[in-house]
């Protein structure tokens, strides 16, 4: 898994959020194919960081109902 270095260490939120969310992302990308995983040489996790760090999505960790 490639995170962008410089954005994580500016990151402020929880690391381990992020990774989910990234992990979630790249599976998206996967099942969908995305225009944009050609053009990152079909590096899916990298493309869902990049998209995460640069705000491009956004994520929010849900509550589990009790």
């Amino acid at each position: 898994m490639i995170f962008p270095l410089e954005e994580m260490v500016k990151y402020k939120g929880s690391i381990y959020a992020v990774t989910a969310a990234a992990s979630r992302r790249a599976y998206q990308i996967a099942m969908l194919k995305d225009s944009e995983l050609e053009e990152n040489d079909g590096k899916v996790v990298s493309l869902a960081a990049r998209q995460l760090f640069t705000n491009q999505i956004q994520f929010r960790i849900e509550q589990q109902p009790r």
